[in-house]
């Protein structure tokens, strides 16, 4: 009928066919952009993903600088049985209510220097941020007992939230925090239980003292999308004397009467530079293999492994003993370019030097070259502690100028090592005038490809941390002969001079100490009155010797021998503790490197910050 409505077509049901036509289609797709992939010939390729990555930093309103206090810590429980004591320091992390451009972008992190054989440390180790919004942050502060001959043990965490700040906010006034115990060392609790039985005054309860207190606003116009380290800029040398020792690498040093000497060492060097890095200083690793990014986001257990064998090493090379040297500067100074150029030894025996910088910040360097056997899968990968995304990285070496009021590529400027100039090494002693040396730096990783496009960036922000000292770009294609022609002037330099800060990884792996009396007291025992002279045939077949016989007690990658702390910090604990072992056997000693199979060992990577320079005897 007319008056009708025409009833609607039903729907017609889903058949199990159509799952199978829509994967169908999306493999069509597939198909479709690697035929268009290979359109363009054989000759062409694309590129494989990563390098410079342009994602922008999520808008967001300015926030606040804000000052970190550590002050102390009371009643920690001893990690060492025999001094009843532990070596503390504090490993804090701070999370912000602000997104991350990828969510694979590191945390920010700060590490306090270590207190020596102390329950109740004193640190008064500030850490400055910039941009913390006004929703407030989440400070999570980790307290360790350093351990380098084994690992470091957790003494406890503590948790700081602040909701939220504004220009009103009092901050926190030296605040005791109690020290959450439930994952701390189980060991170093027990141990303290033992000793509170016999003395009242051990206390079963630590806490952790803390400050926060808001410096003003932070001046970043309209882009407060971003927390950063403003201060102060820490800085801290690893040292490894035995390494050297084994390798017969020599590095300057200082002795006790103020004399100038040589001291087997390699050393590997953290600067953390003021912030904010440059916003398009922004770098994803390569995925130039295809095991790569299983390596970097450890989901394959090929990735996992080689993940977990590269932080291993990047935990050995930069490890923390009580060798390790710290410092710090309240803002970028011309002298802190003069202990940036005293971390490079100036422009001695023309070394060549890897680096990486990361998003916040720290600068990590160590000498690079041929003899350097850290290769283990990328110099760069292991300087970034294996994380995906950096600021920038690459290669730099030193050059002295002779005239420092002309730029290092004027043609009538000299430089040192490609000539031989005078009032300088390796003669004399280097000139305290930052303006006489010009920093070469390159953007030379396969790793991660950082664009030349950005070195002027790089440039600009090496120069505002490093004031007095000339900053020379290198891009690695576009002046790859230049480039060529300068590192093979340092490489000619180094082998006229000898050998300086190096770290040789040998197939067999290497000694598990850092400390180079132990050694000295082995070569003793076999005739050698004067281990630290210059070789010879017969002080290398002992030096092989010795080598030999402590490799040989090793059982899967670690040494027997005593682990307790104590044998380690005296000679004559030392001496006493050789007394009871095998032969062939050495213990433990500060700064050990324990190996296996060409994997370094491991400890937790951080930042470092002090006011003073402290050097940890």
């Amino acid at each position: 009928m007319e008056n009708e409505k025409e009833p609607h077509p039903s729907q017609r049901k889903d058949h199990r066919t159509d799952a199978f036509a829509t994967k169908f289609v999306d493999k069509t797709a597939s198909w479709q952009q690697k035929a268009t992939k290979h359109a363009g010939g054989k000759g062409e390729k694309s590129s494989p993903p990563g390098g410079v990555d342009d994602t922008p930093i999520p808008d967001a309103p300015p926030g606040y600088t804000v000052k970190i206090i550590f002050h102390r810590a009371e009643s920690l429980p001893m990690a060492d049985i025999n001094s009843l004591s532990s070596d503390p320091y504090v490993l804090a992390q701070l999370n912000v209510d602000l997104p991350p451009r990828h969510k694979q972008d590191p945390h920010m992190r700060f590490r306090t220097p270590t207190i020596r054989r102390s329950t109740n440390p004193v640190w008064n180790s500030e850490w400055i941020i910039a941009n913390v919004p006004a929703t407030g942050f989440k400070l999570k502060a980790r307290i360790y007992d350093e351990d380098p001959a084994d690992h470091d043990d957790r003494l406890g965490n503590v948790h700081v939230h602040v909701d939220s700040i504004d220009d009103n906010w009092t901050g926190i006034k030296e605040q005791k925090y109690k020290i959450k115990k439930r994952m701390g060392s189980k060991r170093a609790y027990f141990i303290r239980g033992c000793a509170a039985m016999f003395s009242k005054g051990i206390e079963m309860s630590g806490s952790l003292v803390v400050s926060v207190e808001i410096l003003g606003r932070t001046e970043v116009g309209n882009n407060g999308g971003r927390t950063w380290t403003v201060g102060p800029c820490a800085w801290s040398r690893h040292l490894s004397p035995m390494i050297g020792r084994i390798t017969g690498t020599k590095a300057p040093g200082n002795g006790k009467d103020g004399t100038k000497t040589e001291q087997y060492n390699f050393q590997a060097n953290q600067f953390q530079l003021a912030g904010p890095v440059p916003p398009p200083l922004y770098h994803r690793y390569v995925e130039f293999k295809p095991f790569i990014a299983g390596m970097f986001t450890a989901k394959s257990l090929r990735g996992y492994i080689l993940n977990r064998a590269l932080h291993h090493q990047h935990s050995r090379v930069y490890n923390y003993d009580r060798t390790t040297v710290y410092g710090s500067f309240p803002s970028p100074s011309k002298d802190m370019s003069m202990q940036f150029l005293d971390l490079v030894d100036f422009d001695r025996g023309g070394r060549i030097f890897t680096y990486v910088v990361t998003l916040d910040g720290l600068f990590r360097f160590t000498e690079t070259g041929k003899e350097f056997g850290i290769d283990l899968l990328s110099k760069h990968t292991m300087h970034s502690d294996v994380n995906i995304y950096i600021a920038f990285s690459g290669e730099f070496f030193i050059r002295r100028l002779k005239t420092p009021h002309k730029e290092p590529f004027d043609s009538a400027q000299e430089t040192h090592p490609a000539q031989e100039l005078g009032g300088g090494p390796p003669h004399a002693d280097p000139p305290s005038d930052p303006a006489y040396y010009a920093l070469y730096i390159d953007n030379d990783s396969g790793t991660y490809r950082p664009s030349a496009k950005l070195l002027p960036l790089l440039k600009e922000f090496m120069h505002k941390n490093f004031p007095g000292l000339k900053i020379v770009t290198l891009d690695c294609q576009a002046d790859e002969e230049k480039m060529g022609k300068l590192k093979k002037e340092q490489r000619d330099r180094k082998k006229a001079e000898g050998k300086g800060m190096v770290y040789m990884q040998d197939d067999r792996s290497s000694l598990s100490s850092s400390d180079e009396e132990e050694l000295d007291e082995r070569l003793r025992e076999y005739g050698d009155e004067e281990p630290s002279g210059t070789g010879g045939k017969k002080k290398g077949k002992l030096r092989e010797k010795v080598k030999k016989e402590i490799q040989e007690s090793k059982v899967g990658g670690w040494v027997h021998g005593d682990r307790e702390r104590e044998d380690r910090e005296t000679r004559e604990d030392m001496q006493a503790a050789e007394g009871g072992k095998e032969d062939g056997q050495i213990g433990h000693s500060s700064g050990e490197l324990g190996q296996k199979d060409g994997v370094l060992g491991r400890k937790e990577d951080g930042v470092h910050g002090d006011n003073e320079k402290v050097e940890a005897r």
